[in-house]
């Protein structure tokens, strides 16, 4: 008979997943969990009080200090700022008049679009909501299927999990490497290190094979239900110019560019571009829709400057503290001085400019939430993560998932399936701080690629947001959609899409290269 004292670990999971279901608040739930577990644990005599003494210094090293998780609030204001500036809804009726013509354009244009603003803004409740207010209504009048309609939107608004840069990548990177070093400290398994950067080159394939797929079915449906995506009428469509097309797009692409090409390419931290990208994003929302004439010649300044510099940092040595350096030295650092200099000009030119439109402070506050919601969650996460060992979880979680059948395909399969289920219920942060850091290090001794690993559960974690009853996307879409278009209608469109996701998921499973080909190349 197992006693209490042997199942408190389990036990602890079970009631912090209950909770969770009921309805409690993330943080406070692990961290109120934790210690009341700890509590029982002290008092039957299977929790050393010590434990709790490494809290403090894992929320510093792994938290406070941890350069990674700075680029989380970064990200998120350069979502928020891109889609107050309205380049989406820009993007988004550029696109649909280029492809209005061709039967499914309407779906293609969603999907493409979605993918772009997914490598721009990383939001998921913004590219959903300007989806459905600016798109939707093209697509339920030129005759498509609710159904179709609505999935498209969703499924391309969810892309923005997946397709770098991304928070899920972001979090689950941060998870995944403290797994690694786990295993490596336990059973010398894993790689030498894993980092966000891998998982953004790993994310990149499995993103755009799932852009295919989702491409693929709307070609079907134009193909073989042509009356669920017909094409606009030619009085419809209207005249795209090639000034209007250069400007929807060369922006947008050339600060996905920017962020991307420099983490892929190794000059950049994920937090140094995302500063390039907040940047960037103010400069860009600056330029199309706020400022004076004056303030809008300066941001442009400013960004040649930032140019100037970012060029020359590398293609010379810029430190001071160098050799003796000759007269065309110190000209090129005085030209990455002066190009330092109007970058800043420019920086807080575009921040007038949007402080004057009272677009700064909304963005702010809203970025200020989102990262105070998830630091505070890490910080309960900690405490849980902490308690769950003290009482021996990682080694009861070890031997359950070892016990599988089939070694580490068994195990895989058994944690994939408990996180597409609780992805009906729970959001990505809480199966990302709860469930990811208790599987993951014994998955990873058992022999899975830690980066291959963290796709897979990128990929997995991407359906929570569309499989009812609580997928956010869904919530999103029904509440910026018109009444007419039926709950039901909502849920059934977005059944293809997630078979869709189970589908590329499963190859990424078949062919692990296509997770980890483009990381190693790149190392």
């Amino acid at each position: 008979m197992i006693t209490l004292a042997e199942s408190l670990d389990l036990l602890m999971f079970v009631t912090l997943i209950g909770a969770l279901l009921a309805g409690f608040p993330v943080a406070f739930t692990l961290g109120g969990t934790a210690l009341i577990f700890a509590t029982i644990g002290v008092l039957i005599g299977v929790f050393e009080p010590g434990f709790l003494a490494i809290l403090p210094q894992r929320l510093f090293g792994a938290v406070m200090t941890n350069s990674s998780l700075t680029s989380v609030p970064l990200f998120v204001f350069m979502g928020v700022v891109l889609e107050r500036s309205k380049i989406a809804e820009e993007l988004l009726a550029t696109a649909g008049r280029l492809l209005a013509g061709v039967p499914g354009g309407l779906g293609f244009a969603v999907t493409l679009i979605g993918a772009v603003l997914a490598a721009s803004t990383g939001v998921v409740g913004a590219t959903v909501i300007t989806m459905a207010l600016i798109a939707l209504p093209s697509m339920l009048k030129a005759g498509y299927s609710p159904r179709l309609a609505s999935g498209s939107i969703a499924a391309a608004a969810t892309l923005c999990q997946i397709i770098p840069p991304s928070v899920v990548l972001i979090l689950l990177g941060d998870v995944i490497s403290n797994a690694n070093q786990e295993a490596r400290l336990t059973r010398q398994a894993g790689v030498d290190s894993v980092t966000v950067s891998d998982l953004f080159a790993g994310a990149m394939i499995p993103g755009l094979i799932l852009v295919g797929l989702y491409l693929a079915y709307q070609a079907g449906m134009a193909i073989f239900n042509p009356k669920a995506s017909p094409p606009l009428p030619k009085s419809e469509r209207g005249r795209v110019t090639l000034p209007e097309i250069l400007r929807a797009f060369i922006a947008p692409l050339a600060l996905i560019g920017a962020v991307l090409g420099s983490i892929l390419g190794g000059l950049a931290t994920p937090t140094e571009a995302a500063s390039v990208g907040a940047i960037g994003a103010m400069m860009l929302a600056a330029l199309r829709s706020h400022g004076t004439p004056r303030a809008r010649i300066l941001v442009v300044l400013g960004f040649l400057g930032l140019l100037t510099a970012f060029i020359l940092r590398i293609a010379f040595d810029l430190r001071l503290g160098g050799d003796a350096r000759n007269f065309p030295d110190i000209l090129i650092l005085l030209a990455a001085f002066a190009g330092a200099i109007l970058a800043c000009l420019g920086v807080l030119a575009a921040a007038f400019a949007l402080w004057r439109a009272r677009d700064l402070t909304p963005a702010m506050r809203s970025t200020a939430g989102i990262a105070a919601m998830v630091f505070v969650i890490l910080i309960g996460a900690s405490l849980f993560s902490i308690v769950f060992r003290g009482l021996g979880g990682d080694e009861t979680v070890a031997r359950i998932l070892s016990a599988a059948p089939g070694d580490l395909l068994g195990a895989l399969i058994l944690v994939n399936l408990v996180l597409f289920i609780l992805g009906f219920f729970l959001d990505f942060i809480e199966i990302t701080f709860v469930v990811v850091p208790v599987v993951a290090p014994a998955l990873i001794i058992l022999g899975a690629d830690p980066i291959w690993l963290g796709v897979l559960f990128a990929m997995n974690l991407q359906t929570s947001f569309m499989t009812p009853p609580f997928g956010f996307a869904l919530f999103y879409l029904r509440g910026a959609t018109p009444d007419s278009l039926k709950t039901a209608d909502i849920y059934r469109g977005v059944i293809p899409f997630i078979l869709l996701q189970i589908v590329g998921l499963g190859l990424v499973w078949a062919f692990p290269g296509l997770a980890t080909w483009l990381p190693s190349l790149l190392r």
